[in-house]
């Protein structure tokens, strides 16, 4: 018999991966690959195009469908320049912390979840568990969609999904979608002097981030919607983060780039968000060109999260609630992968240990109190599919 690990050891061994998005997965995606098939669990991975990155998913009970899927994602923020106390690649236990990067971002859940996952399959389980882990969730969710197609033609289709971000083990039901450009701005460089020939990329990007601006403002004013009034802020935000760009104070900015993100309420049509901003963008493209034809917008997406909306009556939203009591009406404003499952028609819910305040935090820590709730509630999820 096949040794059968505890939540902690397993807990253990995922942090001991250095997984930040910015390198490979594959040393953990193997352990666990490795640890599931020694207890006779077929797990299947999915390869990024390069293949230096992998998802994995694997499914334990009856071959049917109706199931529950365990997601969460196998990637952390990077450790650079935060002043931690403790190596971040162990956890340490200390007044009730466990401390580590991915503790409750969220590694925490993902040893829960290959926990129960074993645990099911030497169970007498009348409906099947799924675990699916993912790759580059820290990045924009990108690695969700290709897991979720994948998963389609091999796994009998599940008719729930618990996304495990830490929520305190109380249930999210709704979050805001979410989109970035990365928006690099091309002028014509004169001297500053003769200004007026030249295109100042800097103070052309200015009218695109002042337009972010004059949305937020006409959104905050805008009554919201009963669905977006339940969100902190109740409207659709637009945020540039970092810019860059310039050679010197006088002369004219040959580039400029930043980055503009918006996170949607999900009354709000991201697509239109997009066209309208496009539009913007080629309005002030054109007002450069009218000055130099070989200035230019340059845009790309690099991020697209779709929303959670709350269900009616949603299948995952009730197992939840039936174990763990939670009766409350919950919605984030941060994007998960909950929104990726539910647009390819799951039911999906975010329930995790852990306090969302702690994620990407020098010396973050998922308390273990909340570990263990988190496996008394795997504990009850079992039962439940046993049932």
């Amino acid at each position: 018999m096949p040794q059968r690990l505890t939540p902690r050891a397993i807990l253990d061994k995922l942090v001991s991966f250095p997984t930040m998005s910015h390198d490979s997965n594959l040393p953990l995606i193997e352990w666990v690959d490795e640890y599931l098939t020694s207890h006779g669990i077929s797990a299947h991975r999915h390869y990024n195009e390069d293949n230096e990155k992998a998802a994995i998913f694997a499914h334990v009970g009856p071959e049917i469908e109706g199931g529950v899927v365990m997601s969460g994602h196998t990637d952390v923020v990077p450790v650079e320049g935060q002043p931690w106390g403790t190596d971040p690649f162990e956890v340490v236990e200390k007044d009730g912390k466990l401390f580590g990067r991915g503790t409750c971002d969220m590694k925490g859940f993902d040893a829960l979840a290959i926990w129960a996952l074993v645990e099911g399959r030497y169970c007498d389980l009348k409906r099947p568990l799924q675990i699916a882990l993912s790759y580059d969730e820290e990045i924009g969710c990108t690695g969700a969609p290709p897991l979720i197609e994948a998963m389609a033609p091999i796994l009998p289709k599940a008719s729930a999904v618990i996304v495990g971000e830490p929520s305190m083990m109380q249930a999210v039901t709704g979050h805001k979608g979410g989109t970035g450009f990365h928006v690099h701005m091309r002028g014509f460089e004169v001297h500053s002097s003769i200004m007026h020939t030249g295109v100042n990329a800097i103070m052309y990007g200015a009218k695109l981030i002042e337009w972010a601006n004059e949305m937020n403002a006409a959104n905050m004013d805008a009554e919201p919607s009963e669905m977006d009034a339940v969100f902190d802020p109740p409207w659709t935000t637009l945020h540039v983060g970092q810019i860059g760009g310039g050679t010197a104070h006088n002369i004219t900015a040959l580039d400029c780039k930043f980055g503009l993100d918006f996170r949607f309420v999900p009354g709000d049509s991201s697509q239109d968000w997009k066209d309208r901003f496009k539009a913007r963008v080629s309005e002030v493209e054109a007002e450069m060109q009218a000055v130099q034809p070989s200035a230019h917008i340059a845009l790309e997406e690099f991020f697209g999260v779709p929303a959670l909306t709350p269900e009616t009556d949603g299948e995952a939203e009730m197992i939840v609630r039936r174990l763990t009591g939670d009766n409350a009406a919950r919605v984030v404003s941060y994007g998960t992968e909950a929104g990726h499952f539910q647009n390819a028609g799951y039911s999906a819910v975010i329930c995790g240990p852990g306090d969302i305040a702690q994620a990407h935090q020098p010396n973050e820590y998922l308390t273990v109190a909340q570990f263990e709730a988190g496996q008394a509630f795997m504990e009850r999820l079992l039962d439940m599919l046993k049932g």
